[in-house]
């Protein structure tokens, strides 16, 4: 033998696994699957040396984030609150009038308790504006 065997990397996967409870976040897990497939190769290849093992890690570390990515992104993530850590997205397409005029293509829109940040053409106040899109923290506004 020339050093890592296959209980290595069945224990590294483990770890990464156990980490990726306490600690959740989606990226340990796949890197715990790595390990736990190199492990797997190790038992039944034991000569295997440690090299291959290593590149094995990366290349299935890789095809699983990959995978996911690939998954994750043709099946989205159902919930009830789309807008939770977005909120600004909620105000697309809805019209507010400006308690505040936009200068320099800069102004403040107020939104229920909120203060807004806009971005759009100079307006006086009392204009309506509607909600374009989100830039960051940013309404982009545009006549109404």
């Amino acid at each position: 033998m020339d050093g890592i065997e296959f209980w290595h990397w069945l224990s590294l996967g483990g770890i990464l696994v156990a980490v990726e409870i306490l600690a959740p976040g989606v990226y340990f897990l796949w890197l715990g699957i790595a390990a736990l497939l190199v492990g797997g190769v190790s038992w039944i290849w034991p000569e295997l040396h440690w090299q291959y093992q290593v590149l094995l890690f990366a290349a299935f570390s890789v095809a699983d984030i990959w995978l996911s990515r690939r998954f994750v992104r043709r099946h989205p993530i159902e919930t009830d609150r789309p807008y939770l850590n977005r909120r600004g997205e909620q105000y697309v397409g809805r019209t507010f009038t400006l308690s505040a005029p936009i200068v320099d293509g800069v102004g403040r829109l107020h939104v229920g308790d909120t203060m807004w940040r806009i971005a759009g053409p100079d307006l006086p106040t009392g204009a309506r504006v509607t909600v374009k899109g989100v830039d960051g923290a940013t309404l982009l506004v545009d006549l109404a």
